[in-house]
């Protein structure tokens, strides 16, 4: 069907005001990090200085929750990928009467908010005093993450052909050394997607460790953001400008460096099985 000029130019308008919509809070991010006087609105600076970065980068707990934040997020993205490769695999492998009934309840745990179990767990914390443990927080984020990079890692193992790992097995490989060398190498694609989903996710996360993590020294830099809202409504815009800045920019050079996997990873064949 042939669509016409004014249909066009409709569509056009719309993507290009939501297109304005996303790039205006960017622009007054990256303009007022370099503002003595930003304000919560977009304005040119009468002058431009690096005194909001300085700032922010001479503040040892800001340095420190920086450190924290890598620390949650990488160790979780690890852990994540590497039991949801060994979960994938006889799910997309091996047929059993469980396979179904265990992808559905997989899916739907992946809907489940966190805010219906953050109490339980707050108790669970208590009970176990893993209250203010980073691990404890970093397994229990492994956790919630699990059911959607099972889901999406099974849908990637199904693109590697089973007779690349059976050609192995007669030559003497194992099932551990089959994955290890022949399906792990061919869905890197897979797994880099897998990892920078968790990773987004996780540096992003303010609930959970606000929740769980008790003592200021041990929050990531996604909670310590509060610092810089003060008291009676009083915001110091330029330096929390500034922390928004480097606070992206571990997702934008991860985004970069793995860009050329992540788009493999999207057009995967197995990316769209079931």
């Amino acid at each position: 069907m042939k669509i016409g000029k004014t249909e066009k130019f409709v569509h056009h308008a719309i993507l290009s005001f939501m297109a304005i919509l996303f790039i205006l809070p960017l622009l007054w991010m990256l303009v007022a990090s370099v503002d003595t006087s930003a304000i919560q609105s977009l304005k040119i600076p009468e002058a431009l200085t690096l005194d909001n970065y300085k700032s922010v980068l001479e503040d040892p707990s800001i340095i420190r929750s920086f450190v924290v934040g890598l620390f949650l997020s990488g160790g979780q993205s690890i852990i994540v990928v590497f039991i949801s490769v060994l979960a994938a695999y006889p799910l997309s492998r091996y047929k059993a009467n469980y396979k179904k009934p265990f992808l559905y309840t997989i899916l739907f745990l992946t809907s489940l908010p966190m805010t219906a179990v953050i109490v339980p767990v707050f108790q669970l914390f208590l009970l176990l005093n893993f209250v203010d443990s980073l691990w404890a927080v970093m397994l229990f984020l492994s956790g919630t993450s699990l059911p959607y990079a099972i889901w999406m890692m099974k849908n990637f193992m199904d693109s590697v052909p089973v007779e690349l790992e059976e050609s192995a097995w007669i030559d003497g490989a194992s099932v551990w050394q089959g994955i290890q060398k022949v399906v792990s190498p061919l869905m890197v694609p897979g797994i880099f997607t897998v990892l920078i989903f968790t990773y987004t996710g996780s540096w992003g996360n303010f609930f959970v460790p606000y929740i769980l993590i008790q003592s200021p020294d041990k929050m990531p830099a996604s909670v310590t953001i509060f610092q810089f809202f003060g008291n009676y409504g009083l915001v110091n815009y330029g330096q929390l400008a500034a922390f928004s800045v480097l606070y992206s920019a571990p997702i934008v050079l991860l985004y970069y460096l793995s860009q050329r996997y992540m788009s493999k990873g999207f057009s995967f064949g197995g990316a769209s099985k079931g």
